[in-house]
């Protein structure tokens, strides 16, 4: 509901909103133009009588002088038979240029303020307006839930490509376009009497005046008390017309001034309703607040792209629902299927992964059903086997096409032979990884329904986690499966290698740093040393990722590769000479970073893990404490980065070095001596691990799973004075970890 309440109006006034965006970015400028253009005194430096008695001296035929809200004061006269007018400077009352007002702003601003069609497009401006309102108040809301609740609005976005940048713009812009459509909208109830306007004091002329000789506007008492900025406009009396008198509008109220002895002979004060609408107006157009102008102008542009990216989004969405609708492949009735297919998706990329599980299993002679969750029928007769592939929305909430199953579940009828496997969509950048599809799996238990097969869960569209789910499911069922949808591909960038060094390559421990550049004139793309690259071997449709030990300002992208028995990929790697070239695309890993500040930095590695580990050592030009434990095989031919790290320690880049090797040699009998990994060195250091972790550290992981488990609970075991655990560390953002 709360989705469509966002589309639909967006949507259904795209253009009208549009148009009221670009040119209200347009007028935003005004404000700080005539600010730039006004003279303006400060405050308690000129009078309005002092003023108008400068004025009178240079413009003798003066009949109005108006103060803006921007500063400027124009002075409007009579010379030669017509009507002039002037902006002048208040401090001495001299012409600084003609005024008037350019036609093309004037276009503009009735662009925007009725889309050139009178009234009726007043209407629609304020009926725009409205809709603006409900299009940001909704998409807040959007935006909190997705992103896991108010708090995050705070923190740096995760994602990529058209939703990040539309989830960024709607963080940046939503106060400023919130504040000029809920302004606007009640302007435009003013201005058709829904609610009354008192912007305006409609003050009656005085049935009587002095009628005295006219003294010198510069001795008129009521005048000499009147601030100029406290002025918006004073009008002369018509000459040689004793019985006329000045008119005075002030921020106050408006009234009227004896010209004979510069008394008020009336005043009425602006109601506080009246100056509540001015300050109305002056937050909607920025007038008398300048830096404000500018603020709701760059809210106003991002609204073109907002409304691209958000089209786009929603076309994407509905396309994707038409295809799933008109492509179901051997579809058969709920009461004849034996398995049944049900998909959560919020963007609807699950049901690609969906109908390719559908193809093989109707192609292996099953009768499958397939809908979204939230058509979770209350009994499926035939029915052996229920597959659940589901996306998470927000903060573990269920995707717009599951948010009804869980409450229709408590009624589902389930049969005696009927066993359930559920499948998650996600990724792991967010916290909430894959908590809906687990929700769903614990639910599902909870009716006592069988399980097929523990919860997968995959990572960003993974089509290799996607294709060893399926054989996991073959082994279990009996049915083949050769599952092998892929998301639209990433761009790839050719690379040529440039350089190589080689260790361990007696034996299946070969372990390489290869460092590519961009091939011909391509430039790198943008990367971190801790972000991943990804490479599609030849003949292979999978990409396997390897983490960076560069930065783009390096000029090489740079990977350290262990040769994998009957790998694949590695292989291909490891089989390359120099100038050879490849292709591969960059998936950023910001969640694998050191963060900043000056906190110690502990980093644990083995193996091929050093490589992001070294890049991180090498961006460490700030010198902040940074200890490195890394584990090998054997010193003499497994040592990786080992000239590097001497640098880096020579240079205090890297504050101290522990390794450990497991197959280390007595230099004597050349027999291997007692084993050592990194978690006994970090062990042997507890003492000094555990103050840096009271002074703040964080911890950053990269290796191998068996690696990374035996540090987790040598980590433990070192916490246990502090009372915390890894556990612990992981919720602060302290304790990170890249694992395969």
């Amino acid at each position: 509901m709360l989705r469509k309440l966002h589309g639909l109006p967006s949507l259904a006034v795209v253009l009208f909103v549009m148009t009221l965006a670009c040119t209200g970015a347009v007028l935003s400028l005004m404000p700080t133009l005539h600010r730039a253009a006004a003279v303006v005194p400060a405050v308690g430096e000129v009078s309005v009588a002092t003023l108008a008695q400068h004025v009178k001296a240079h413009f003798p035929q003066a009949e109005r002088i108006e103060r803006d809200l921007s500063g400027e004061v124009i002075v409007h006269y009579q010379q030669n038979d017509a009507s002039r007018a002037d902006l002048v400077n208040p401090l001495t009352g001299k012409s600084i240029a003609p005024y008037q007002p350019s036609a093309v702003m004037v276009w503009v601003k009735d662009l925007h303020r009725s889309f050139l069609l009178g009234d009726t497009g007043r209407i629609m401006a304020g009926v725009t307006a409205g809709f603006m309102v409900l299009i940001c108040l909704s998409g807040t809301f959007l935006l909190v839930r997705r992103i896991g609740g108010w708090k995050a609005l705070v923190k740096p976005f995760k994602g990529k490509g058209g939703k990040r940048i539309h989830s960024e713009l709607a963080r940046f812009a939503v106060l400023g376009l919130l504040l000029s459509s809920l302004t606007g909208a009640y302007m435009s109830t003013m201005r058709f009497g829904v609610f009354t306007d008192h912007t305006y004091v409609d003050v009656t002329f005085p049935d009587a005046v002095s009628g005295g000789q006219p003294a010198p506007v510069a001795s008129l008492s009521a005048l000499t008390k009147i601030d100029l900025t406290d002025m918006r406009e004073l009008i002369f009396p018509v000459p040689d017309d004793s019985e006329d008198a000045y008119s005075v509008t002030t921020r106050h109220g408006a009234g009227f001034v004896d010209q004979s002895t510069g008394q008020w002979l009336s005043f009425e004060s602006l109601p506080e309703s009246g100056a509540l609408q001015q300050w109305v107006t002056k937050l909607h157009t920025g007038e008398g607040l300048w830096w404000l102008g500018l603020i709701l102008g760059a809210s106003a542009l991002t609204v073109p792209v907002l409304s691209y990216t958000g089209t786009k989004s929603w076309w994407l969405r509905r396309r994707s629902a038409i295809a799933q609708a008109n492509n179901q492949i051997h579809k058969v009735e709920i009461d004849q299927a034996d398995t049944i297919i049900l998909v959560g998706s919020e963007g609807n990329t699950t049901w690609g992964f969906a109908r390719d599980l559908q193809a093989n299993l109707s192609k292996a002679g099953c009768k499958v059903y397939c809908a979204e969750m939230n058509a979770l029928a209350e009994h499926y007769p035939q029915a052996k086997r229920l597959f659940i592939l589901t996306s998470t929305y927000g903060n573990g909430d269920a995707p717009s096409s599951a948010h009804q199953f869980l409450a229709k579940l408590a009624t589902f009828q389930t049969g005696q032979t009927l066993q359930f496997a559920v499948l998650g969509f996600g990724d792991q950048q967010f916290p909430q990884f894959c908590q809906y599809a687990l929700n769903v799996d614990s639910a599902l238990q909870n009716k006592d329904i069988a399980r097929l097969h523990s919860v997968g869960l995959i990572n960003r569209g993974s089509t290799a986690q996607f294709r060893e789910w399926g054989n996991r499911i073959t082994e279990a069922t009996g049915i083949p499966l050769t599952l092998t949808h892929n998301l639209q591909p990433t761009p790839t960038v050719k690379l040529t290698l440039i350089d190589r060094e080689d260790y361990g390559i007696e034996g299946l421990a070969a372990t390489s740093i290869f460092r590519f550049r961009a091939a011909g004139t391509d430039s790198l793309p943008l990367f971190e040393a801790g972000d991943l690259l990804g490479v599609v071997p030849p003949g292979d449709e999978v990409a396997r990722f390897y983490s960076l030990a560069s930065s783009t300002t390096d000029g090489v992208l740079e990977i350290c590769v262990r040769k994998q028995l009957h790998g694949v990929c590695s292989g291909y790697l490891h089989g390359l000479k120099l100038g050879d070239g490849i292709e591969g695309f960059i998936r950023q890993n910001p969640e694998f970073r050191p963060a900043v500040g000056s906190h110690p930095v502990i980093l644990i590695g083995a193996g091929a893990g050093i490589g992001p580990l070294a890049g991180f050592i090498r961006k460490n030009t700030q010198r902040n404490p940074m200890f490195l434990y890394w584990g090998g095989r054997s010193e003499e031919a497994d040592f990786l980065y080992q000239p590097d790290l001497g640098r880096y320690l020579d240079d205090n880049r890297l504050t101290g070095l522990q390794t450990a090797f497991s197959q280390a040699k007595d230099q004597v009998s050349g027999q291997i001596t007692e084993k050592n990994y990194v978690q006994d060195k970090l062990l042997q250091d507890q003492n000094a691990v555990r103050q840096m972790l009271e002074q703040g550290a964080q911890i950053l992981v990269c290796g191998g799973r068996d690696m990374s488990a035996g540090v987790t609970q040598a980590m433990n075991d070192i916490l246990k004075p502090l009372q915390i655990n890894v556990d612990a560390l992981k919720a602060q953002g302290r304790y990170l970890e890249d694992v395969y």
